[in-house]
């Protein structure tokens, strides 16, 4: 196998030793191996190893230790991740990769499945996700208050709540294990050397943090408290293209379609909050109580234009065409009569989650231990979009149209219009091309001429309760142990739509267009980079507020069926043996165990279709509300062995059943649908007649898990406790997947809509045998690969290279998945051919400098895409690279316990970009987040 080149360019921008594939390794529990433990030795002449050599080395020992494939991540100190978020830290273990969003890395892919297969876990519980799914984005839980991270890559019968690719553990400090009073608190700057895109946005930030750990009463009680603020912008270029027209011949050469391209500032705020409390009242006995809680906020503006070209009508002059591709491509040109759309639209998320856990352990003198759980997980979540539509007339053909040349290559397209769209005399609050045309509430309130913007408020909530209790029996011989385990799980989620028509207060005629009233204007957003130059620039939320805008809630049935109320009840019982077993000169190690999943899953939705026209001119909507439920049984075996040697050489096998469950929004019990005319559906249609088939769309509450056998083999090789080499090898098998398809259903007895006469005055014939788009189970396939990681400590070789070390990981995987049935194999979504990761780093007399690369081909990622909705496309491949540069100031010192440091991310400025499937030059998104700067300091008493 050869590495991408495109890997060995990146690598390069930051030093020739970033070509070894590597990875920020894992880092045990801080408890199980404390760097800082060093410091309680008065040995004068001992070696103290902290920060991130010490979390390496306790990434080597958790990794040679545990039966399980796992990789981990600690604090190099208390309050402090080796990364600004977890999700980069995550991202750059071996075989995992993250996608960005707005710039930041906030979902993870594990072994070349999208975020929808794994799951995430804090301090072993289940999780609440701010999604709309059950994927978690890290961006929640802020660096400062989690201690460390455990990724499991193979099942283990006593984890509840596994995924199918593997399941991430967020851990919070253990006070008492901690054993030690420290106090620390750090801030942090940030810039953003894009600048600021618009106005009212920030391109400076900041964080502050603290951490308090202590013992009282003579170490039977501990308290651990963290806090973690940050007030941070981002800002992103953006270009979009709605697609590309044309056959691809010398007559027809492919040019775009239409673009909706943006200047973007999001300001991120979120307060993040975590105690634990542990009381050990007698020796065998241990009471530990957490609490979580974020408060976020992403506040969105997105200021650009929107161009009808070649799919609104425009007409088009090519000019310079590039036939070197797949088809005949259109360089360059001009546009005619074009009606832009300037957008003023807003993106406002909040969520607050919270998380509670009480656990309770006795582990008694005679070898019985029994642990006794229970927990709460909940998140509260509101996502508004907010569209507002100008232009220089209503309704299309009405104000002056633009002569827009253009240019067209890999990075996307840039315009060159004749009309100055910061104009606010010319450019006014409107619908311009008409969309949706007139509409009317249920209530009477009407917009007329097309709609001057949209608003859609998502309302979710979501919460899980979860009950466990576990006895386990220590035993001699071959089995070390015994654990006999049973978990409830009640899990509840629902989405609410509240989405309305904007239109003008003023515009009662369907004719009217108002400018953007003196006190509203917030000057011009400068599109140079795709040369469109200044745009006027206005916040619509407080035009709404102010009366300009009203509200007319949207009717439609399509409103009606996006909501959904999902529960799940699950009963999981669990037995695992413990393998401890010396055979020679080697020792045996692992666990042999099964799950029994028993899944109760109900489902409410609606059914809606238009029937017609209510007397005030509204739309006829009849819904049916529905109610489905489902149970099943999944058993779940599991085998994890570890062969070890004296020559600190471990041979691992895993082999076990694996399932993921349904996405929830796939889950929901509604139904939409309508009559196709002209279309039979296979019935035969009389003579001189012309029929209808009613067609919809719906989700499925039987939808059962995707479910998968799975083998690993690994064989590493330790360096003592400082370094290591591993091989990894895993496959799967998935034996089901979960894809859309038609299926046959019978509309007999729903309320359809009338279809009408024909053009000979007959009734047209419905054939009420028709068909649902619904997301069924069906075959999977394969997917397999291999991962090689290591950990290198170059004083280990070389005496003089003392302090220097390179750790990381690459992975190849290969996928023989068939999404859709009968299809051949393609991507599944997450999925990179080639993920590659390396740190280089030198740390020593309290200097401490590392670079990163991060590597991963191309994938298909997932975008938010029309009012929320999730859109998929191919993207780019792409090299991150970061680096930091910081001192510790040494014991002795006037500052002793102060540290600094600098940071610098994605230094190259590497986009995010997506192609038309059919070629490169194609491309369908093109986003630009600039370089980050990070200047902070910390200091422990």
């Amino acid at each position: 196998m050869t590495m991408p080149t495109s890997l060995r360019r990146g690598a390069s921008a930051i030093a020739m030793g970033l070509a070894l594939t590597a990875i920020l390794p894992a880092a045990a529990l801080a408890q199980d191996v404390d760097p800082a433990a060093a410091d309680d030795s008065g040995a004068e002449d001992e070696i103290v190893v902290s920060g991130f050599r010490a979390s390496l080395e306790s990434a080597v020992g958790a990794k040679k230790q545990r039966d399980q494939v796992v990789e981990s991540i600690s604090a190099e100190d208390i309050g402090k991740l080796p990364d600004a978020s977890i999700a980069e830290s995550i991202a750059r273990l071996p075989g995992l990769t993250s996608q960005r969003v707005s710039g930041r890395s906030n979902s993870i892919s594990i072994r070349g499945f999208a975020p929808d297969f794994s799951t995430t876990l804090l301090n072993g519980r289940e999780q609440t996700s701010t999604g709309d799914n059950r994927a978690v984005e890290y961006d929640q839980y802020p660096s400062e208050v989690i201690n460390q991270v455990l990724v499991y890559k193979t099942p283990m019968a006593s984890i509840v709540g596994q995924g199918l690719s593997g399941t991430v553990d967020l851990r919070t400090i253990r006070p008492l294990e901690y054993g030690k009073r420290v106090l620390s608190v750090g801030a942090r700057g940030s810039l953003a050397d894009i600048g600021k895109l618009n106005a009212g946005s920030k391109k400076y930030g900041y964080r502050v943090n603290g951490v308090f750990v202590d013992q009282f009463a003579n170490d039977t009680i501990g308290v651990a408290l963290s806090a973690s603020y940050v007030d941070e912008p981002y800002q992103i270029q953006e270009f979009n293209a709605w697609g590309y027209a044309g056959d691809g011949t010398a007559a027809a050469p492919v040019v775009i379609g239409g673009s909706k391209s943006y200047a973007t500032s999001t300001q991120l705020t979120r307060l993040g909050l975590q105690g634990t409390l542990q009381w050990q009242p007698h020796p065998n006995f241990t009471s530990t109580l957490d609490a979580f809680y974020s408060d976020f906020k992403d506040d969105q503006i997105k200021r650009g234009i929107e161009l009808p070209l070649a799919f609104g009508g425009a007409g088009v002059n090519v000019t310079d065409i590039d036939e070197s591709g797949e088809f005949v491509f259109a360089r360059a040109g001009t546009f005619t009569n074009v009606e832009g759309v300037v957008r003023n639209d807003v993106f406002e998320r909040e969520a607050k989650l919270y998380s509670f856990g009480w656990n309770n352990r006795w582990e008694g003198d005679d070898g019985w231990n029994v642990t006794a759980d229970i927990s709460l997980s909940k998140t509260d979540r509101n996502e508004l979009i907010l569209e507002s539509n100008a232009g220089t007339g209503r309704g299309g053909g009405v104000g002056a149209v633009d002569t827009i040349g253009f240019t067209s290559d890999i990075n996307g397209t840039v315009f060159s219009p004749t009309l100055n769209y910061g104009d606010y005399n010319l450019i006014q609050l409107t619908s311009p091309l008409g969309w949706g045309g007139d509409q009317t509430g249920v209530d009477g309130t009407r917009i007329r001429g097309g709609q001057d913007g949209y608003y859609n408020n998502r309302i979710i909530k979501d919460e899980l309760w979860q009950y466990r209790v576990e006895v386990e029996r220590e035993m001699e011989g071959f089995f070390r142990s015994v654990q006999f385990g049973m978990n409830y799980t009640d899990r509840s989620k629902s989405l609410v739509p509240d989405e309305a028509f904007v239109g003008l207060a003023a515009n009662t005629d369907g004719l009217t267009s108002v400018p953007v009233p003196e006190e509203f204007r917030l000057g011009t957003t400068d599109l140079a980079y795709l040369g469109l130059g200044p745009v006027i620039s206005y916040d619509p939320r407080d035009l709404l507020a102010a009366g300009i805008y009203q509200l007319v809630a949207n009717p439609y049935g399509d409103v009606v069926v996006k909501s959904y109320d999902v529960s799940e009840k699950l009963m999981t019982t669990y037995l695992q043996a413990n393998i401890d077993q010396e055979m020679g000169s080697s020792v045996l190690t692992g666990n042999v165990g099964v799950q029994a999943i028993f899944t109760d899953q109900n489902s409410n939705g609606a059914s809606a279709a238009y029937i017609g026209v209510n007397p005030n001119g509204s739309p006829n909507i009849q819904g049916i509300p529905q109610r489905r439920s489902a149970d099943y049984l999944d058993v779940l075996p599991s085998l994890n062995l570890s062969l070890r040697t004296l020559s600190d050489f471990v041979i691992r096998f895993s082999a076990a059943r694996e399932i993921i469950r349904p996405r929830l929004d796939d889950m929901r019990a509604s139904l939409s649908y309508g009559t196709t005319i002209g279309d039979p559906g296979g019935m035969v249609c009389p003579v001189g007649r012309q029929c209808a088939v009613v067609r919809g769309g719906a989700g499925n509450p039987d939808l059962r898990p995707w479910r998968a056998n799975a083998a690993d083999l690994t064989f590493e090789k330790y360096f003592g406790s400082k370094g290591y080499l591993a091989a990894q090898f895993f496959y799967k098998e998935l034996k089901s997947y979960i894809y859309n398809q038609d299926v046959p259903f019978d509309f007999t007895g729903y309320p359809i809509q009338d279809p009408g006469l024909d053009a000979d005055g007959d009734p047209i014939i419905v054939n009420y045998m028709g068909t649902v788009n619904v997301p069924i189970n069906g075959a999977g396939g394969k997917l397999y690969g291999v991962e090689l990681a290591g950990t290198l400590p170059f004083g280990e070789l070389v005496g003089a290279l003392d302090g220097f070390g390179v750790t990381g990981g690459a992975s190849y995987t290969k996928t023989k998945i068939q999404p859709t049935p009968g299809a051949p194999a393609e991507d599944i979504p997450g999925y990179s051919k080639w993920v590659a990761n390396g740190t280089i780093f030198f740390e020593k007399w309290g200097i401490n400098a590392r670079a990163s690369a991060r590597y991963r081909s191309s994938f298909v990622g997932e975008l938010s895409g029309f009012g929320g909705a999730r859109v998929r496309r191919r993207a780019r491949a792409e090299t991150i690279i970061d680096a930091q540069l910081g001192y510790d100031f040494q014991p002795g010192s006037a500052l002793e316990g102060l540290s600094v440091f600098v940071q610098g991310q994605n230094l190259t400025d590497e986009p995010f970009v997506t192609d038309d499937p059919r070629d490169a030059r194609a491309v369908i998104d093109y986003q630009s987040y600039g370089r980050r700067y990070l200047a902070g300091a910390s200091f422990k008493f």
